[in-house]
């Protein structure tokens, strides 16, 4: 039986938006205020926000601003960060259950979703989240990334695959007032494309972009977005779908003007969104790309769309995949290798029909890689809801060791390099310090050694 007079202990592997998001629900649940709550946020990298630091384009300061909201979570007294710390790894599931009353998962996902037709393998054939995480200058990842194709392929409609065409086709020296760290600066100003084209295989009301990313696209000088006007037809499920979403209204209306107007002056990049082209094979020569082939496709009715038999081939020598992220399996973890979430109902983790006492998820290993990251918050308050009425039955952990500074003294035991909140704010002014000797905002720091030897790890100092 848990004991109730001391604080609720909970671990939260990931400290991205949905595990922030968790840690805030829990610190405004009323019951667990009346109790008390203790939080320990674990990050396998140095640093925290997750997506926000490794899967938001550069040039999208809006959304990054979110880290504003979520600095002002990592700040309460109740919740402590613990970066550089690898689940199954540096710390066990045994080891968090005797530490803790319950313990969520919200590891996101960084792998690319199988895109399964011939050619895949070629070289120059790329997952679009190996690209994201170069741009975004991700520790695990190589430093250099290979930009010698002049006409490049996109295959997906989502807001990833315009991340990705979009950084394609701008210039280095465009991307360069962004926190880019020097060395992806470096590739994108010496990036050879000049022409990026998008496919998909439904039409405009299907698309999956949002309408500010979509505009967005217009709003650099050098790039003029082509549609052909061909690609421009609804059905009556497509009307539907138009009269019941704003969203989807708008994203096809900008399409619609995008395919009429005139070509935009002085732009030296060409970006083509392609609707009704499905892609059914890369084409090689010596192990390479040489091209796309796509069959035409048109709409039956209902939104969805048939086969009409009609290839084409289209002349680009570089593809990037981005047709949907994935989650990562984690150790002692039941998985759905096929949906690619941690099974649960409604945030408990379940295995064989049974839950798993103790053990949660929230965010993208959740529910999927689907949605804005704001949506990430409902689903930490319905995970939270499922802790409190376990909390409130006594149906958590009985843990051995749940003193905060226990699982402190397991970490230095294991001699663990481990950082901390307070060094989050020592890399963040290190950044900020280089950002200024040019003139920008930020420079990203890529190295993990340089990461912890600015966050100067091991330091506990918030009380």
């Amino acid at each position: 039986m848990t004991d109730q007079a001391r604080p609720l202990r909970v671990a939260i592997v990931g400290a991205g938006p949905a595990g922030i998001y968790a840690a805030d629900a829990l610190m405004k649940s009323d019951t667990a205020k009346d109790r008390g709550v203790s939080i320990d946020l674990y990050e396998r990298m140095p640093a925290p926000f997750g997506l926000i630091r490794y899967g938001v384009a550069p040039d999208h300061p809006r959304i990054k601003g979110i880290i504003t909201a979520l600095h002002k979570v990592l700040d309460k007294p109740q919740v402590r960060l613990l970066g550089n710390i690898d689940y199954g790894t540096d710390i066990t599931l045994d080891e968090l259950k005797s530490h803790y009353d319950a313990v969520i998962f919200s590891t996101g996902a960084t792998d690319d979703r199988a895109l399964e037709i011939p050619g895949v393998d070629l070289e120059r054939s790329y997952g679009a989240a190996q690209f994201v995480a170069w741009y975004d200058g991700h520790p695990d990842f190589p430093r250099e990334w290979p930009l010698e194709e002049e006409k490049v392929a996109v295959i997906g409609v989502g807001n990833v695959a315009l991340d990705v065409a979009r950084v394609l086709a701008k210039t280095g020296d465009e991307l360069l007032p962004t926190e880019i760290p020097d060395n992806v600066y470096q590739g994108l100003k010496n990036n050879k494309a000049v022409e990026v084209h998008v496919f998909g295989r439904r039409g405009p009301a299907q698309a999956k972009f949002t309408p500010l990313e979509l505009k967005e696209l217009d709003h650099s000088p050098n790039i003029e977005v082509v549609v052909n006007p061909e690609d421009i037809d609804y059905d009556e499920g497509s009307a539907v779908a138009r009269r019941g979403s704003k969203i989807t209204d708008q994203v096809a209306t900008i399409i619609e003007n995008y395919a009429i107007r005139d070509p935009k002056q002085g732009a030296i990049h060409k970006l083509f969104l392609h609707f009704f082209e499905s892609p059914t094979e890369i084409l090689g020569e010596d192990g390479k790309v040489v091209g796309l082939r796509t069959e035409r496709t048109q709409l039956d009715g209902t939104g969805n769309v048939k086969p009409t038999g009609k290839f084409t081939d289209w002349d680009v020598t570089a593809v990037y995949r981005a047709v949907g992220y994935l989650s990562d399996n984690l150790p002692q973890i039941p998985f759905d290798s096929q949906a690619g979430v941690i099974p649960n109902e409604a945030g408990r983790v379940f295995d064989e029909g049974a839950h798993l006492t103790g053990l949660y998820t929230t965010g993208w290993v959740k529910r999927g890689p689907v949605g804005l990251i704001g949506h990430t918050k409902g689903d930490a308050n319905e995970t939270v809801d499922c802790i409190i009425e376990d909390m409130t039955n006594g149906a958590l952990l009985d843990p051995a060791h749940p003193a905060e500074d226990a699982v402190i003294e397991l970490l230095e035991s294991k001699n663990i390099p481990f950082t901390t909140w307070d060094g989050w704010y020592r890399l963040d002014e290190h950044e900020r310090s280089l950002g200024a000797e040019q003139g920008r905002e930020r420079v990203k720091v890529v190295e993990r050694e340089d990461m912890l030897a600015a966050s100067e790890p091991h330091k506990i100092q918030k009380a």
